[in-house]
């Protein structure tokens, strides 16, 4: 793995700018000083001198005349909650674009997670003025830290207030700033967020990624998305079945279920996860899959038994990420984890026995405070003992306002050590190794690789098939025949005929067209914005000549 200079410094505030003055050249004309060699720290927010493109102001915005950009940091949550803007922005009459030079006005959605995320997130705010772009900022990031100087003036989607994206979007074209942070309440009562029934712009047409609550019950030390997404607060189960039948009828064939941590879900409101998940299995269709997201292990290990008997499901996933993030009980107790290592022993131990070939991924993070040597060989040592072939491995980035930004940092350069010494355990194993060439497997084709040179399957435990680009594969569920693995991933061979295909996509929605024609529909919404555009403009052409002559005469 590659270790950027962002993961060797802790923070921005550490690096030194090049075009800073030296020592000798700040006392060049004071001879009688003497010059003494000195660390020089830099503000992380100073104002730099930029060039930036004067922003278009406009007095009324007509329909399908503007292009949007929008682009995302962070969790599957919000990557839901973009799609959802994207819904609400395209059905108002805005173009989305991929382009960002042609946009007309930036969506920039945060994650507040990391130091280095928020970096992004700011540069690319400040790439939007140098461009003379438009701005509104959505996510954790803004929630959580709304008064940030380099937010000010800048328009804001509250993470409970995505459903009103499109009237912050006129007003912000206008030249007004419009800030909706305020928690989205019923009846006087606070809910989880915008219905679920909304319409979606999904990244991929194929998966759904349902939010079932959200905030969190925990108060982890070191994580500062609580302040953006406050506590838990449950979706009801039959708005979430409902949204899984609908996303079934639009042509979806996987549904991925999401939040800040999934086990809580149901708590607030009487229920529970297995609750929830039995009801959504009976509307699974025959050949579609549900993934199930993050949980943390206090609130799972009182469902195990149901948990096992859901993951055994032929239509679930059996695959579940649950973060450790330390081997240490000490470590554990400082980010206040609320379990112990035997509990998350006890827990893997028990759904691998029940649910056979399951894959658990977790979460480690180097370097937090107080860790020591014999902290860090725990950890390494519980990675040892189970072998996950999944293994997010994050180096600790004090956030701003956490009870862990207060403690005493391991040293930059032992946090870098350790982190080489657990990715190259990683990398030392090869999970797939297990599979001989030969093997059959059933799998779902959902995506395209990033290298666009295969398609993507997955099998029942969510492990990760490369397959040939044939036609009319996406969507379809087939047999293929393993034929060599690497690290992250297997290689595959189609040995069905399209004749056997599962044809898990082509469901009519609701006004009966399949997403075939949902995708021939979005190349006929860009042609008849347009052959809009082109009409106004000659009508604008049309008038002005009538007004000069008039003037003239």
């Amino acid at each position: 793995m590659d270790i950027s200079c962002q993961d060797i410094i802790g923070d921005i505030e550490d690096l030194i700018s090049l075009d800073d003055p030296s020592p000798a050249e700040r006392y060049l004309n004071k001879k009688d000083v003497t010059v003494r060699t000195k660390r020089v720290k830099v503000r992380a927010n100073r104002p730099k001198e930029t060039s930036t493109v004067e922003k278009p102001l406009l007095d009324s915005v007509i329909p399908e005349t503007q292009h949007i950009y929008m682009k995302t940091w962070g969790c599957a949550h919000n990557t839901s909650d973009t799609e959802y803007m994207a819904g609400q922005l395209a059905q108002y009459g805005y173009n989305l674009t991929s382009d960002k030079d042609s946009a007309d006005l930036w969506v920039l959605n945060s994650c507040t997670v990391k130091n280095p995320s928020e970096d992004t997130f700011r540069n690319e705010i400040e790439a939007a003025h140098q461009a003379g772009k438009h701005v509104v900022v959505a996510g954790c990031v803004p929630q959580a830290a709304p008064r940030s100087d380099y937010l000010k003036g800048l328009s804001v989607v509250g993470v409970q207030q995505i459903d009103r994206v499109a009237e912050v979007v006129e007003e912000t074209l206008k030249g007004h700033s419009v800030r909706l942070l305020q928690a989205k309440k019923v009846d006087g009562r606070k809910v989880a967020g915008p219905k679920l029934a909304l319409p979606k712009v999904r990244k991929n047409p194929l998966i759904e990624v349902i939010p079932i609550n959200s905030g969190c019950l925990n108060a982890c030390t070191y994580c500062k998305t609580k302040f953006a997404r406050a506590d838990l607060v449950s979706y009801p189960v039959q708005e979430i079945v409902d949204r899984a039948q609908q996303v079934f009828q639009d042509g979806v064939c996987e549904i991925w279920l999401t939040s800040e941590d999934t086990g809580t879900y149901g708590r607030d409101i009487g229920s529970s996860l297995p609750e929830l998940l039995w009801q959504l299995v009976e509307v699974i269709p025959e050949g579609c899959m549900m993934r199930l997201g993050m949980t943390n292990p206090p609130y799972i290990l009182e469902h195990l038994d149901e948990m096992a008997k859901i993951l055994s499901h032929p239509r679930v996933y059996s695959f579940l990420h649950i973060p450790v993030q330390s081997g240490s009980d000490a470590i554990l107790g400082e980010m206040r984890r609320e379990y112990c290592v035997k509990d998350f022993e006890r827990m893997v131990d028990f759904l691998r026995a029940q649910v056979p070939g399951i894959t658990i991924a977790t979460d480690i993070i180097c370097g937090f405070p107080g860790e020591t040597e014999a902290d860090f060989d725990d950890t390494l040592a519980l990675c040892e003992k189970y072998q996950f072939p999944s293994l997010f491995i994050n180096q600790f980035f004090p956030r701003p306002g956490t009870p862990a930004a207060k403690m005493t940092k391991v040293p930059a350069n032992e946090v870098k050590t350790r982190t080489k010494r657990l990715t190259d355990l990683f990398h030392s194993y090869e999970p797939y190794k297990k599979y001989e060439a030969g093997t059959k497997q059933t799998v779902l084709v959902t995506e395209i690789s990033h290298d666009r040179k295969h398609f993507v399957g997955h099998n029942k435990f969510y492990e990760q098939i490369l397959l040939p680009m044939h036609n009319n594969l996406l969507g379809k569920q087939v047999e293929v025949e393993i034929t060599g693995c690497t690290k992250f991933s297997m290689f595959g061979k189609v040995i069905q005929g399209e004749q056997e295909w599962k044809n898990c996509s082509k469901r009519s929605t609701a006004d009966g067209t399949t997403v075939s024609s949902l995708v021939a529909g979005a190349e006929e919404s860009k042609y008849r914005s347009i052959f809009a555009y082109f009409f106004i403009s000659c009508s604008l052409a049309i008038v002005c000549k009538y007004i000069f002559m008039f003037l003239d005469f």
